[in-house]
């Protein structure tokens, strides 16, 4: 038990992780697997009759219907999972941060007077990030080896962390066991939800280089940045709770984290090299107007009275005055003053 009042005297230091309880997460644990049910439930009715019905069809048009069968399950995929993982971090952000490093224990009110308990919220919550990696193992095409694994070890993990729970006699350690799944669970979603918008947008607008380079680079920084981050506070927490662990969790957790760690760098990686590319792409249309052609025949530069070049895009229809500017000092780009479409030229021509 805790050396001082929780309720009334702010924990110094690590003193309050370091003292908390052994207690039940949650009255509904024993449920727990009826939670995910329904969780699974309620995500197949929104993807089949909502989603993918006519949702995103309103909402985007021909740029989401004329995507292939595996990008057009990526895309529903990243809207299920950002918007989950929105819901889950408004939800669960207020009873996390009090149980993991203030004075709350998890048997507490959500709010005064409520018979929630903060355990009730993280329980549920916890549930729904595992149903939603569920979703994603199921219903996408196309999943990399890694993040496979990384869904599964975090399916598997939050569900043991729930299941010990449920003899305190044997496990001593079953709830700071499950505090240090919910600091991991609370990086994963801070940190991946950027990612999902950055793909959802790369889809949207696959021609703004400009743009998605500088989203890419966001992605990378803050996925690494988040990764590096997240390796310093489970460490911490677990080289401050190292006399209460059993051996098992004591070698488990170390090996565990790592494995995290290696599929978040790796989705670091990825964002890099996305970055780079569109980097590549806006470096070769600049090498292409320098020389008077545009790579792969798209668009084809005109020099009109003396002024900056135009573009004609054929596929748009759009001519595009442009200005060369430098590039971190290397190329230059063409920055898009005004668009007018090429039919409304013609007929100003035709009158003039």
């Amino acid at each position: 038990m805790y050396s001082y009042d929780p309720h009334t005297t702010q924990a110094p230091g690590d003193e309050h992780i370091r003292h908390v309880p052994l207690t039940s997460l949650s009255k509904i644990s024993p449920y727990s697997v009826l939670t995910l049910s329904i969780v699974l439930v309620i995500l197949f009715v929104l993807k089949q009759f909502v989603i993918e019905a006519f949702l995103l069809k309103r909402l985007y048009g021909t740029k989401y219907t004329q995507l292939n069968e595996v990008n057009r399950r990526g895309f529903v995929n990243h809207h299920i999972a950002g918007v989950t993982k929105l819901i889950i971090l408004v939800a669960a952000v207020y009873p996390f941060i009090n149980v993991a490093f203030r004075y709350a224990v998890l048997n507490d009110p959500y709010a005064r007077g409520s018979k929630v308990t903060l355990g009730d919220v993280l329980v549920v919550c916890t549930q729904i990030l595992v149903g939603m990696y569920i979703f994603e193992l199921i219903y996408r095409v196309k999943i990399s080896h890694i993040s496979a694994m990384h869904h599964i070890g975090t399916i598997m993990v939050a569900q043991a962390a729930i299941a010990i729970s449920l003899n305190l006699t044997r496990e001593k350690d079953a709830t700071i066991e499950f505090i240090l799944c919910t600091v991991w669970g609370a990086f994963d979603i801070v940190c991946e939800l950027l990612p999902h918008i950055a793909i959802i947008l790369y889809r949207l607008r696959p021609t703004h280089h400009l743009f998605l380079s500088r989203l890419f680079c966001f992605a990378f920084a803050t996925t690494l940045f988040g990764t590096f981050s997240e390796t310093l506070v489970i460490f911490y927490l677990f080289g401050s709770l190292w006399s209460q662990w059993q051996l098992a969790f004591k070698i488990v957790t170390p090996v565990l984290h790592c494995a995290f760690s290696a599929t978040q760098l790796h989705g670091s990686h990825i964002f890099f090299r996305m970055w780079r590319k569109q980097v590549r792409i806006m470096e070769g249309d600049v090498r292409g107007l320098e020389a008077g052609l545009v790579p792969e025949g798209e668009m084809e530069v005109k020099a009109e009275d003396g002024g900056a070049p135009a573009l004609l895009d054929e596929d748009e229809g759009v001519v595009r005055q442009c200005v060369l500017l430098p590039l971190e000092g290397k190329a230059k780009t063409c920055s898009s003053v005004y668009s007018v479409p090429t039919q409304a030229l013609r007929r100003a021509s035709i009158a003039s």
